[in-house]
């Protein structure tokens, strides 16, 4: 190591040190930004810019893609998000002759893009605080099944109310603070979404598996979108006389690069995080979670192997042994987190501070004090109540034509209520998107290979429960005998069955249930049986819900007493704000990382096969120096990716990176393995977000692809 590497190392240590020390909780909500002093952070735009109820601030161009985040780059609706966003996009376009997740896909014209079927672009018209509102349902001395029930009511009105405003409106009702608070959020949610451009999967997927979650990374995690609109502006299913959508704000990007101290911040729709759990809570995770990874190693074993005989199986499930991936290694970290950093200790220590405040005064005491011990016993019995189910939703998991059944059988029962009654899947603001379910499962999964998955699903299952007497009435038939004996009736249910033509469950949801019942297939009549046993333990789970929640919002109204509301509430699907320096991170004796990759990194991990395979004009051009605008000076390279402290987890996906003035610098797509953990637990030195650069992301567009037009239309010169 030379003396300029030695002083950069201790450089990077130093500030390490410097900015972790008062490291940023993250996932703050939009309203709370005016109390973070941003200014002082190292904000160089006005914070008022950043979140503006007119819908013209910055936040109102990243959008929530559905379990993902993307952002509008330009006047004509164009969304950047991540390659593994669009995956099931691309995927469901794909086929053996069309292999667009190999090859990648670009259109080259408006005409060219084709529909990402089943994504919509969710706009952010605004949000509302409505606690009182919903507070207002609850009366005194009602038991849990009738504030299940007052909630379940209020929250229908609510979102009914604010979607009356407008055709294509979109609400949710969001808890914060578990049920101390809540929030409607209204978007524009439209429904016309077509791929524009997504890289081959030997850029969109460097590194694979073994990457995932690493770091240094060099992936080149993107994709682009188009959202469309009918020519009047509202949002319209796809049809060709649909127009762009224009967005009110798009983000500018900026080439200027940065380097490490600098601010950087997110914006983007988190899923979930669990950092105010209560002790038993985060037990319970824990206890379940090395189950959990066991479950998902079995179950990609039986994907892969079914897809290596066949190309068109391999692709019907890429999408899925994807997250599946992602699911295992996200666990794995995180298992390995509640040793290494004992969380539980941690977590102990956490919940004794609370007990301790909760005991200095009689008042809280005889406000909090029975919360803490009565949400741990309920813990226990939650668990035993999860288990009463346990074989029959492992059954419905098992099959995709089994599933099917159900929510068939479910949907026509519940659509002869009127619709206020409906549960909230059955509605009739949510049935387009159910039947749509309906039809695109055909794209993610293959008939004969969901039959093999349905035998190996029911041995499984029967291996780790094999007292027959235990099974539902509704199973037993399926499940007796050996494994031969299992085979040849799994084999004569789907030569029997007409539920692998969509066109034929469409059809069967437009029945009444006397005639759903008269259809003589084997998977429906399994489904009814299953349904009898379920129903009344759903019945049932409302009011034990209902129990948890108000046991868990009593907890966690004791936190926010304590510490005065001054924290962000648990991540949920909603819009947040997170801020935090480019930064590099020791995770281990001896080993420090920088915090910027390079293309020269891609080049020097190429193995010649996927996941390490770089393609051939990458290299060319790298040789080349061929990096027009996208070079970074400092680097002497084209920059691919980057760390800095933000707060993120799932969800958070596609997210964009900004600089202190408010530019797109990159585009989130993970966290690094230690950082996991911070899902529960936030360990400043360790969280790190992986974004890659813009400039790499710009690059592969115009110089790899010679996609010049998309650049062009962001604002930049492109080819």
């Amino acid at each position: 190591m030379n003396k300029l590497s030695r002083i950069l190392a201790f450089a990077a240590l130093a500030l390490a040190l410097t900015f972790t020390a008062g490291a940023d909780e993250g996932m703050w909500m939009p309203h709370q930004m005016k109390d973070l002093n941003l200014k002082a952070q190292g904000l160089r735009m006005d914070p008022g810019e950043l979140y503006k109820k007119d819908g013209t601030g910055l936040m109102s161009a990243v959008v929530n893609l559905g379990g993902g985040t993307g952002e509008f780059v330009s006047a004509e609706g164009l969304v950047l998000t991540n390659h593994h966003v669009a995956y099931g996009a691309i995927q469901r376009a794909s086929s053996k002759e069309k292999d667009y997740i190999t090859d990648g896909f670009l259109a080259r014209t408006r005409a060219e893009e084709i529909p990402a079927q089943g994504y919509q672009v969710g706009v952010l018209l605004g949000y509302e605080d409505v606690t009182a509102k919903v507070n207002a349902c609850f009366k005194p001395k009602m038991t849990p099944r009738q504030r299940y029930d007052a909630f379940d009511k209020v929250q229908k009105d609510l979102v009914a109310a604010g979607e009356k405003a407008g055709t294509d409106l979109r609400c949710t009702l969001a808890s914060m603070y578990s049920g101390n608070a809540y929030y409607l959020y209204t978007f524009k949610q439209i429904r016309d979404v077509r791929l524009v451009y997504a890289p081959p999967q030997d850029l969109g997927n460097f590194g694979g598996e073994t990457d995932n979650w690493m770091w240094p990374r060099h992936t080149c995690d993107f994709s682009f979108l188009r959202a469309y609109v009918a020519p009047d502006g509202t949002a319209a299913d796809y049809s060709p006389s649909n127009v762009p959508y224009k967005p009110k704000v798009w983000l500018k990007v900026s080439l200027e690069g940065f380097k490490e101290g600098d601010f950087t911040f997110v914006m983007g729709y988190p899923g979930r995080t669990y950092r105010n759990y209560a002790l038993a809570e985060l037990k319970a995770d824990q206890e379940n979670m090395a189950q959990r990874i066991k479950d998902t190693q079995d179950l990609i074993a039986f994907y892969e192997a079914a897809g290596k005989a066949d190309k068109e199986v391999e692709i019907r499930y890429a999408s899925l042994v994807k997250g599946l991936y992602n699911g295992l290694k996200n666990r794995q970290g995180k298992l390995e987190g509640f040793v290494k950093y004992d969380l539980v200790a941690k977590k102990a220590a956490q919940e004794k501070e609370l007990l301790d405040w909760i005991a200095a005064d009689p008042a809280r005491a005889k406000k909090y004090g029975a919360a803490p011990a009565a949400l741990e016993a309920f813990q226990a019995r939650q668990k035993a109540f999860g288990a009463r189910t346990e074989l029959l939703n492992g059954v419905i998991g098992g099959s995709t034509i089994m599933s099917q059944a159900y929510n068939i059988l479910r949907a026509v029962t519940e659509i002869q209520k009127p619709d206020k009654d409906r549960e909230a899947a059955f509605q009739e603001r949510n049935l387009p998107r159910f039947k749509q379910g309906l039809q695109l499962a055909e794209r993610g999964y293959v008939f004969a290979t969901d039959r093999e998955l349905l035998k190996w699903t029911l041995n499984r299952l029967k291996a780790s429960h094999p007292d027959a007497a235990a099974w539902p009435a509704s199973l037993r038939g399926l499940a007796a005998g050996s494994e031969a004996d299992v085979a040849a009736r799994v084999d004569a249910m789907y030569a029997k069955t007409t539920l692998g033509d969509p066109a034929k469950r469409l059809e069967l949801v437009g029945l009444k249930p006397a005639g759903l019942a008269a259809i003589d297939d084997p998977f429906l009549k399994i489904a009814a049986g299953m349904e009898q046993e379920i129903k009344g333990v759903r019945e049932e789970s409302k009011g034990f819900s209902r129990e948890g929640a108000d046991l868990k919002m009593a907890y966690e109204a004791a936190i926010l007493e304590m510490r005065k509301g001054t924290y962000p509430p648990d991540a949920n699907g909603t819009i947040r704000f997170t801020y935090g320096p480019v930064l590099g991170y020791q995770p281990r004796d001896a080993v420090a990382y920088l915090p910027q990759t390079t293309v020269k990194g891609v080049i020097e991990k190429d193995t010649g096969v996927f996941p390490f395979k770089v393609p051939a004009k990458i290299k060319d051009l790298w040789k080349a120096r061929d990096f027009g605008p996208y070079a970074d000076a400092r680097l002497g390279d084209v920059p691919s990716c980057f760390l800095n402290t933000t707060n993120v987890t799932g969800g958070n996906s596609g997210s964009p990176t900004f600089n202190a003035k408010g530019e797109q610098i990159g585009i989130i797509f993970d966290m690094t393995y230690e950082s996991v953990i911070g899902d529960y637990y936030i360990i400043p030195e360790l969280q790190r977000s992986i974004s890659v650069d813009l400039r790499y992301v710009l690059w592969v567009t115009d110089k790899f692809s010679g996609a010049g037009h998309i650049v062009r239309e962001m604002g930049l010169a492109g080819k």
